[in-house]
């Protein structure tokens, strides 16, 4: 069993101030957040951009400075970067963050829909941006809403546009994926490939549970406001991204679990392969 890794959510492309004030949406209230998380023990970031209106961006300049602030305070955090296609879906917009040379990408292998959306990612797309994250030396980080993407995860392992070690986040909760049960659990853990690095994230009601499980079973946590606006199952107490990591270190202590390091993680083979450190 290897250490706990927490890899910490802040913004996403949904969640707003009106749906819960403590969203940080600006490139500084991210980068304040980010480095209180770093305080609290995270071992990786995944982050989303946001315009000047609070809209979800792929903008390099709003990357690139949300990237940079938190270097500046925070110099071994493993940082990924969201290549996310559900509000624009073209190359080169999706692209565009791989030239910052994170340490990660986030690389959702198929399409999907959510409650209202959808999500498009089509064979060329996914091969495209793994092709992009090898020249500029960032590691995917393998987004998992059910089994079949984990099967077409082996297939690029097959084509070897995926190099390991491999980190795959399995997303747990989406009314069109798989569900918090010991089942849907079973059978994802049984398909990764060897040399695979895993954790549970949980849409809203459903992180709670998925991180617990994954604690349980020696796996990693996806956790933030991303995916969850509130501290309990009810929705009736708002909560904020440093309270729902300060309960991931409550479990981790129940279940004796050490949290990962960035340092760690990075030197797993996570860190980006062109990286000045």
């Amino acid at each position: 069993m290897h250490d706990l890794i927490i890899n910490f959510t802040p913004t996403g492309m949904v969640p707003t101030k009106a749906m819960n004030p403590a969203v940080p949406i600006s490139a500084m209230e991210i980068i304040e957040e980010v480095h209180q998380a770093y305080e609290e023990g995270i071992t990786l970031v995944h982050l989303h951009a946001r315009d000047e209106d609070g809209e979800p961006t792929y903008k390099r300049e709003i990357y690139e400075s949300i990237v940079t602030g938190i270097r500046d305070h925070c110099r071994d955090l493993v940082i990924c970067l969201s290549l996310s296609g559900r509000n624009f879906n073209e190359f080169e917009k999706r692209s565009a963050p791989i030239e910052l040379m994170p340490d990660m990408g986030s690389l959702t292998l198929s399409s999907l829909n959510f409650s209202t959306q959808a999500s498009v990612n089509a064979p060329d797309m996914i091969m495209r941006l793994a092709e992009k994250m090898n020249e500029y030396g960032v590691h995917p980080e393998l987004e998992i809403f059910d089994l079949g993407m984990i099967h077409y995860g082996k297939y690029l392992i097959q084509k070897k546009l995926l190099q390991p070690p491999y980190y795959f986040n399995i997303i747990f909760g989406n009314i069109a994926g798989m569900q918090t049960n010991f089942n849907a659990m079973g059978a994802s853990l049984n398909e990764l490939p060897e040399n695979a690095y895993w954790a549970f994230g949980g849409i809203g009601g459903q992180q709670l549970q998925a991180n617990a499980a994954a604690i349980a079973m020696g796996g990693g946590v996806r956790v933030g406001l991303e995916d969850n606006l509130y501290y309990d199952r009810n929705k009736s107490l708002l909560t904020t991204n440093i309270a729902l990591i300060k309960r991931i270190k409550v479990l981790a202590d129940i279940f004796e679990r050490k949290i990962m390091t960035p340092t760690h993680f990075g030197n797993l083979g996570f860190y980006n392969s062109k990286r000045v450190r």
